[in-house]
Formats: C-alpha cells, sequence, structure tokens
C-alpha cells in the first residue's frame, strides 16, 4: 500500500508548531510507517511536490506576499489543508503588529531599538513585501481543517493526522480531551 504523503511549511512563525510535530515522540515512527513526508522547512526539499500530496501542513501567519504564495501554493498541491497554530488559525502572536501598524513595527525593530547601530529596513523580493495587516491561512486560501494553540499539544497534531489516516475526518476536542503523562 502507497504511504500518504504529507507537505509542510511555515510563514511568519517561530517553528513550535513543527516542534509539537515532532514531540509526538515515539509514536513518529509508527506515523513514519504510513505516511512520506515530502517537504518540509527542516528537510532538503522545499516545496510540496507538484504531482500533489494527501496532506497539506501550514503553521504561521500570512504577513507578506511570500506567505501568500507559499499558502496558494500548498493549497494547489494538497487535497486535504490544516492550519496548525493560533498565527495560522487567526495571525497568533504575528499579528500584534497590526496593533502599531507594519511600518512602526519595521522601523521599531530595525532602526529604533536600543542596541541597534546603523540598522536598515531588510528588502528584498526573497523576503516578500510586508502586508498592511498579518491574517490567518484561512483569510487567504481554503482551509479544510484549523488546530489552533500556541504551540498546539503533539497530542492533538497525533489524533489529526491518526484520524484523517484511517479515512474519518478528525473533530478538534478541547485539550482537556487529551490525556498527558
Amino acid at each position: 500500500m502507497a504511504k500518504v504523503k504529507i507537505a509542510t511549511d511555515w510563514l511568519a512563525a517561530c517553528a513550535g508548531c513543527h516542534m509539537s510535530l515532532l514531540d509526538i515522540d515515539d509514536r513518529i515512527v509508527k506515523l513514519l510507517e504510513l505516511v512520506e513526508f515530502t517537504s518540509s522547512p527542516i528537510t532538503d526539499l522545499k516545496h510540496p511536490p507538484k504531482e500533489g500530496v494527501t496532506v497539506g501542513i501550514l503553521t504561521g501567519a500570512i504577513s507578506n506576499t511570500h506567505n501568500i504564495e507559499v499558502a496558494k501554493q500548498m493549497r494547489e498541491r494538497c487535497q486535504i489543508l490544516i492550519a496548525v497554530g493560533d498565527c495560522a488559525t487567526f495571525g497568533g502572536i504575528v499579528a500584534s503588529r497590526n496593533l502599531v501598524g507594519t511600518e512602526a513595527a519595521l522601523r521599531r525593530a530595525y532602526l529604533e531599538t536600543e542596541s541597534t547601530v546603523d540598522g536598515v529596513i531588510p528588502d528584498s523580493p526573497e523576503l516578500g513585501k510586508p502586508l498592511d495587516r498579518v491574517t490567518g491561512v484561512g483569510d487567504v486560501v481554503k482551509v479544510d481543517l484549523f488546530i489552533p494553540g500556541c504551540p498546539p499539544r503533539a497530542d492533538a497534531l497525533f489524533y489529526a493526522l491518526s484520524e484523517l489516516l484511517a479515512g474519518r475526518v478528525p473533530v478538534v476536542l478541547p485539550p482537556e480531551h487529551f490525556v498527558y503523562d
């Protein structure tokens, strides 16, 4: 039986959600018997394959034009798209930039900090153009499943993937449902 193909990527994020995926611990070995991770930010392959994957996982907020491109490509190349974490769900902590505006946030971060000497606001096509507002992934593309949390519990991620592998649509349950050791 062919393995289910999964692609992951992160947008404007801290990598905590991908750490939660790794935090499923020894269950990842069982998972790897059933799935193939085709691309991720922590492997050499950075983009989902053109022939597509069954499950796409995005973490992080939409904060620049590059994030929009990545989200659209993932949506085009996956059957089921999962937005993982508060940033992907509604913008999370990254969206705090919306309180002061993009220009003010960039000025403070790169020019006005107490430790800055000869600061420069980065400007490169590789970074993408900052958006006026930070949003969740669902504001840009259709998302099939949201798994909130900062970061979400490893058990919640394992549960969702296990349900999908069993051919069921996962129901996101409150944290008290999961038993933690």
